[in-house]
């Protein structure tokens, strides 16, 4: 069998300290896992399920410190957030995976950004439509260098910030979590079977803020390389 068109080409992370990519499958993300963010969106963090949404793979935007990507700021749109992030990648699949195992199910971890296009995403909502428009758009999922789990050990605590121009916008702690990595995996391994270069963005804490042109963005999270996006 012929392709009738180009196949697209395939996407892969390039894995730290190494010639290696990890090739990504899909991509999910967790809504407010904070507990201050949740607060800061208006909702309360005590009473909330996890609840997940796609990007897609197209939207990863390869950005390691110290040279970093540039993020042209998107059509149909006037205000873009920034959203830091741990992210998960998985090296092993499955479905109904127990709390108790879902560590044995990653691969390795990085530093993501989920911008948000504030403005489209609040519009869908009060209508009750659907909100991919806000969140899966070209170059919304900036990511750094995947760190296999034998260097980072599996990342239960640790900080995570975002700088915008030299000034601290986002400052929590992994432990912060409302839902943890291996719940996180558990409770989305009963609504899709995930499979192996699944990547999971664990959500974001307090602090989100718009972005303007010119603008560059240093993320970080303890043990992991950093990832720097100038804002075009």
């Amino acid at each position: 069998m012929v392709n009738v068109i180009k196949a697209p080409e395939p996407i892969a992370i390039p894995v730290a300290g190494s010639d290696d990519s990890f090739p990504v499958h899909r991509v999910f993300c967790v809504g407010r896992n904070y507990a201050e963010h949740a607060i800061e969106m208006g909702h309360d963090p005590d009473r909330e399920a996890p609840f997940f949404f796609e990007k897609h793979t197209s939207a990863l935007l390869f950005a390691p410190a110290p040279d970093g990507a540039e993020f042209p700021y998107p059509q149909k749109t006037s205000d873009v957030h920034h959203e830091i992030e741990l992210v998960v990648a998985l090296g092993k699949g499955g479905n109904d995976i127990s709390v108790e195992n879902a560590f044995d199910h990653v691969w390795g971890y990085a530093v993501g950004i989920d911008f948000t296009r504030r403005d489209l995403q609040g519009v869908a909502k009060k209508a009750g439509r659907p909100w991919e428009i806000g969140k899966s758009f070209d170059h919304s999922g900036p990511i750094g260098m995947i760190h296999p789990i034998g260097e980072s050990g599996h990342m239960a605590e640790g900080h995570i910030r975002l700088d915008v121009n030299g000034e601290r916008r986002q400052d929590g702690n992994l432990n912060e979590l409302i839902w943890k990595i291996p719940e996180i995996i558990s409770y989305l391994s009963e609504l899709f079977t995930l499979q192996p270069g699944d990547l999971i963005f664990t959500g974001t804490p307090a602090g989100v803020g718009p972005i303007v042109k010119g603008d560059v963005l240093d993320g970080h999270v303890e043990g992991l390389s950093s990832i720097r996006v100038t804002v075009t």
